[in-house]
């Protein structure tokens, strides 16, 4: 399905502060109403000033970063590169490489180095794509050989490396994860972009790098890979992702679609945060990104033009279908050396044929296995699930733990609400948003009280605690959270990678409680009282926490523990658990008493 550019400009604009906007709340819930997925037809929002894209590439990074669960980032231990079988050519050099990106976790991959050059060299880490042999696939659609062997040759250090569950990277399999996972944000996703700030650190520790001229590139699957190292790692000066920006095909494998990833944008915006650091975009007219030259190349060359800097972004479009051939690798040769070497003649940057080696002799795991107390899957989401209670127990500061609560569950403090008041009847809404949250409004004296029942405002309003509430005549807002009371509707959520382009229920419900608390903020004075009833309960205390006033919720999580499995049947929210859980929650909520 196509959306218009109208309706699609509701969701560019989710994650965004949303205060001097002139807005309506629509008749319906644009939550409901657009379900955007990875073969949406997406339009690039405009950008009037440099000083709000900067401020949207803010927003972005820590999107990217949390929805890959490397918000705060891990700790960078020691990669204890092990680095062997050398292979000599004439001008250049292969060697088999692993890296312990986390401890007992291991990244394979080949040191491509050029032979007889004297310097500090550029280096450019090379992720592969869904090719079948990974690393080592050579073929006339796509050789990551050619590239590396020739890319050394010109003068670079090159790194080829695995996507998780190809060639040496073992531990994982390629394709993982379920609800369990996401509430820790584990994933494949999340586990290449580590590995590929690592490959970053290994480089920049190579005594012949120039860690100022460090880039990346990869095609398909290792073209979102590029992309997303590029948008959160300003180390990477230089950038070529191939056959993989596009506004109508955004990644069709869970490495490429982790949860909360795309709310609210899409690939060419993340491409677009390479700005004004030298960027090719290679496409193809047989592929998703054949309608780069009029479409994506234009929207990201206007975010360097922000920049004054146009001229630091290209496209070369390749007719042939899917790839990374020998004219789309020509193309980023020409570039990097016009960009990196400083050389203009096309003739010094053309392909020359390869040897190509032996699979057993380019494996790190042939005729070996991994080092002692490499961890087996579960061990490594144990370090996983260890390391997110590690960093929520070392943090000692509530504002900081709500920041990240915040950004791990992708919700947002709205800098506006928008409300529609006829008698007691009230509709909120976040400007800019399209979101649509029924209620019921009754004025009164003293603190307000917002009242959340799982069934919605009515039910709420019928309850023994807000008829007692309403007796005493306090102010008392009682809203239909996300799919409750009259605001239930029919959401598709057929959609492959649906969580990567949509929140779930329950995190809705948990921002339209937030909502309604910035309502009442902005109406009221002092703290606000929060009554959740029933299983609601859980979602007002998160919301509690999640808030960044005083918010003083009525009760505890009473039998909620805080186990996976209690999250999973009962508040399913991408990211909870990686943010710290009940336990970081009710820390926060403490603090402020």
């Amino acid at each position: 399905m196509r959306y218009s550019a109208r309706l699609m400009r509701v969701l560019w604009l989710s994650l965004m502060a949303a205060g001097g906007l002139a807005a309506q709340i629509p008749a319906e819930d644009a939550r409901n109403v657009n379900v955007p997925n990875t073969d949406t037809h997406f339009t690039m929002p405009t950008y009037r000033t440099l000083g709000e894209w900067e401020a949207r590439k803010v927003r972005l990074r820590a999107q990217i970063l949390a929805a890959a669960g490397l918000l705060p980032m891990p700790e960078r231990t020691p990669l204890n590169p092990q680095i062997f079988g050398r292979i000599e050519q004439k001008d250049y050099s292969i060697e088999k490489v692993l890296l312990e990106t986390l401890p007992g976790y291991y990244l394979g991959g080949n040191l491509y180095r050029p032979l007889g050059r004297t310097g500090r060299l550029p280096a450019i880490a090379s992720p592969h794509g869904h090719w079948n042999y990974g690393r080592l696939e050579h073929q006339p659609l796509g050789s990551v050989p050619a590239r590396c062997i020739n890319l050394a040759r010109q003068g670079y250090v090159v790194f080829a490396y695995d996507m998780v569950g190809y060639n040496d990277t073992i531990q994982t399999p390629h394709i993982f994860g379920g609800p369990a996972e996401q509430l820790w944000s584990f994933s494949p996703l999340g586990l290449q972009l580590w590995n590929s700030i690592r490959v970053v650190d290994f480089l920049e520790s190579l005594p012949e790098v120039d860690p100022e001229r460090i880039g990346a590139t990869g095609a398909s699957g290792g073209g979102t890979q590029t992309f997303l190292l590029m948008a959160v790692d300003e180390r990477v000066k230089f950038a070529a992702p191939v056959n993989m920006v596009s506004s109508i095909m955004q990644g069709g494998c869970v490495c490429e679609n982790a949860p909360n990833l795309r709310l609210g944008t899409f690939n060419v915006e993340f491409a677009a945060m390479m700005a004004p650091r030298p960027l090719l975009l290679v496409s193809a007219t047989g592929d998703w990104t054949r309608n780069t030259p009029q479409e994506e190349f234009p929207a990201v060359r206007r975010i360097y033009e922000l920049y004054g800097k146009p001229e630091n972004v290209e496209n070369v479009h390749i007719d042939a279908p899917h790839n990374y051939n020998q004219a789309s690798r020509e193309a980023v040769y020409r570039f990097f050396g016009k960009h990196v070497l400083g050389e203009t003649d096309p003739k010094k940057l053309v392909e020359r044929s390869i040897r190509v080696e032996r699979l057993q002799d380019m494996l790190a795991l042939h005729n070996r296995t991994l080092p002692p107390g490499a961890l087996d899957y579960a061990g490594l989401f144990r370090l996983w699930k260890e390391m997110a209670r590690r960093q929520a127990a070392e943090c000692r500061d509530p504002e900081t733990l709500g920041e990240r609560l915040r950004a791990n569950v992708a919700v947002t403090w709205p800098e506006q609400v928008l409300s529609e008041i006829r008698g007691e009847r009230i509709v909120l809404g976040r400007a800019g948003q399209g979101d649509r949250i029924p209620g019921i409004w009754v004025e009164g004296t003293g603190p307000a009280v917002l009242i959340v029942h799982p069934e919605g405002a009515e039910a709420a309003r019928r309850s023994p605690e807000g008829a007692a509430l309403l007796k005493a005549k306090r102010p008392v807002l009682m809203i239909d959270a996300f799919q409750t009371g009259s605001a239930v509707a029919p959401r598709d959520r057929s959609h492959r990678h649906f969580l990567c382009f949509n929140q779930t229920d329950d995190a809705n419900r948990l921002q339209d409680i937030l909502t309604a608390l910035r309502w009442l903020a902005q109406k009221h004075s002092g703290p606000v009282e929060l009554v959740g009833l029933g299983k609601a309960r859980i979602w007002c205390l998160f919301a509690a926490a999640a808030a960044p006033i005083d918010v003083r919720p009525a009760s505890g999580p009473g039998e909620f523990g805080g186990t996976d499995r209690e999250f999973i049947e009962q508040f399913f929210v991408p990211g909870i658990q990686r943010a710290g859980g009940l336990e970081t929650a009710l820390r926060i909520i403490a603090a402020r008493r």
